[in-house]
This record gives structure tokens, C-alpha cells and sequence, in this order.
């Protein structure tokens, strides 16, 4: 079996039913980790060898496992023992956990049954619950009690303890399109070009696109231009530190001329170098190539 070029970072999530691991689990996944929900503890060796033998690339891992796989769980401890033999992989328990106050709080807010106490009141539930995840606390690295954390909070604080860099999180992703296409459905902003001279009817740029220097050079020749650029980086370098105090991880701004060949390529490369000094940028031309003859 071929060795991993790199170790492997596996975080098992597990803790109190209620106690955020589904925020837990986002968060992971925001910080570029690959994530199961609720994987049987029985199947986490087969997991490992099936990570081991991937051909994908992928060196961190989030599992949540809690009780409502609790027909599996008494085999836990056996899997977890089973990652002390894995020299390639480095893993981690994260223990969530919340009052019982708070627990009980919670349930009565989403109107949901503990799965311990299906028929029964939710403290019942939650302290037999208590009782089964007790040894397993124990063996935990890390414990952060929900009890008094926003989800937001408890996200920075997991943002905060399970990466290096945490300005790296949040992105800009800058995406031309052609509104003869339709919008792009997971755009946060969208700015119609439209109303800029277009390229498109000048014979020797037609068949070119927003890539090209003299297309580019066409677009920002004009004073209507010059003017959309200073008013959209401004918004943007106004709106672009709230998104991310508010936890935003990517933020996918839209920019669509009539065809998405011209004008909206090249102002989407244009904010997107501007912004690459302060933040993490990307760019996609949605329907560069959707011109006729292509």
C-alpha cells in the first residue's frame, strides 16, 4: 500500500446532541477540510483505508460522530484505537459540549426530541447521553463548552484553533456572465455592465474577449468606465470587511454584460487584481466561450 506524501489530518467531532456540532461541521468545511456527517464509528476503518488509498489528494478530514448512530457507538473507542497504529494520519477529538440548562433550552427552541428520549423529556435524554459520552470527553484534546457562544462565536473559535492563517479563510470570487444566459444562482452581488459602449460592434474586437489588451483598453477608455470602477471598488472596499467580521467565508460578486465575451470579463480581472493585495481572489468567465462558433 502506497504511502501518503504528506500526513493526513483527521478531527473527529462528537459531543452533546445540541451543543453545535452542525456549526462545527461548516466551520470544517469552510477551513478546506473534507467532511462526514454522522459516519458509523464500525465504518471508520474502512474509511482510513479507503483515505489511505486515495488517489484525491486529500489531507484533512472532519467526522462528526455522536449518537445518532448510537447502535455503533459502543465500537468507538475500538475505532479510535485503531487510529493510534496510523503513522500517516494525525488526528484529533473535538468535545462539544453545554449545560443542561441551556441543552434543554435549545430542544424546546427547535422543537425536536433528544434522540435518547424520543418519548420522554429532553433532560432524560441528555443525561443519559451525558453519562455513555463521558469516557469519551476524557480522551478528548479539546473541549469548548457551547453554553454562552453564538453560532458565529463558536465558529470563530474553532476557526481560530484549527488553523494557522485565518485571514486565508475569506475569498473574493469574481464571476463574468451574459444576461442572455440567466443569472448565476450563487451569486451575493450582481452589476449590470450593459449600459458601457460594447465591444461587440466593433469589427476587429467582436470576435476577441475581455482578456485581450485591446478589448480591455476599449472598455476603460470610456469616462462612464472610470467612474464604475472608482464606485464599485469603493463600495467593495467599504462592504468587503463586514462580510467578513460577519463570518462570510467567499463572497461571489457578478458582474454581466449582454454575451459574458467583453465588457464583463474584463472588469471582473480588473477588480480582481485590484483586490488580490488585501484578499484572496479568484475569477471565472462563466460564458466566455458561449460566443457563436464555439
Amino acid at each position: 500500500m502506497a504511502e501518503k506524501e504528506q500526513e493526513t489530518k483527521l478531527v473527529i467531532i462528537t459531543g452533546m446532541s445540541g451543543a453545535g456540532k452542525t456549526v462545527a461541521i461548516q466551520s470544517f468545511e469552510d477551513l478546506g477540510y473534507y467532511c462526514v456527517d454522522n459516519l458509523p464509528p464500525t465504518l471508520l476503518p474502512k474509511f482510513l483505508e479507503l483515505m489511505r488509498d486515495s488517489t484525491n489528494n486529500i489531507h484533512k478530514v472532519a467526522l462528526v460522530m455522536d449518537l445518532r448512530g448510537r447502535e455503533f457507538f459502543d465500537s468507538l473507542f475500538e475505532a479510535l484505537d485503531v487510529l493510534g497504529d496510523e503513522d500517516w494520519l494525525e488526528e484529533h477529538i473535538l468535545f462539544l459540549d453545554a449545560k443542561d440548562e441551556q441543552l434543554v433550552s435549545r430542544y424546546k427552541e427547535t422543537r425536536r426530541s433528544h434522540p435518547l428520549a424520543i418519548d420522554d423529556l429532553p433532560l432524560n435524554g441528555i443525561k443519559q447521553e451525558r453519562k455513555i459520552l463521558d469516557e469519551l470527553r476524557g480522551r478528548a484534546q479539546r473541549i469548548i463548552d457551547t453554553t454562552n457562544l453564538k453560532p458565529k462565536e463558536l465558529r470563530e473559535k474553532i476557526i481560530n484553533a484549527y488553523t494557522e492563517e485565518k485571514e486565508d479563510i475569506f475569498s473574493v470570487h469574481f464571476v463574468s456572465f451574459g444576461f442572455k444566459y440567466g443569472l448565476p444562482i450563487d451569486a451575493d452581488l450582481v452589476f449590470d455592465v450593459r449600459f458601457l459602449p460594447n465591444p461587440h460592434y466593433v469589427a476587429n474586437l467582436q470576435p476577441l474577449t475581455g482578456l485581450n489588451p485591446d478589448v480591455s483598453s476599449y472598455v476603460f477608455k470610456w469616462s462612464d468606465a472610470q467612474k464604475f470602477q472608482e464606485k464599485v471598488m469603493d463600495l467593495l472596499t467599504f462592504m468587503l470587511p463586514q462580510y467578513k467580521k460577519e463570518g462570510k467565508s467567499q463572497l461571489v460578486v457578478a458582474i454581466g454584460c449582454t454575451g459574458g465575451q467583453h465588457r464583463s470579463v474584463a472588469l471582473a480581472e480588473y477588480f480582481s487584481k485590484q483586490l488580490a493585495a488585501n484578499y484572496i481572489t479568484h475569477v471565472s468567465h462563466r460564458d466566455i466561450d458561449k460566443r457563436k462558433g464555439h
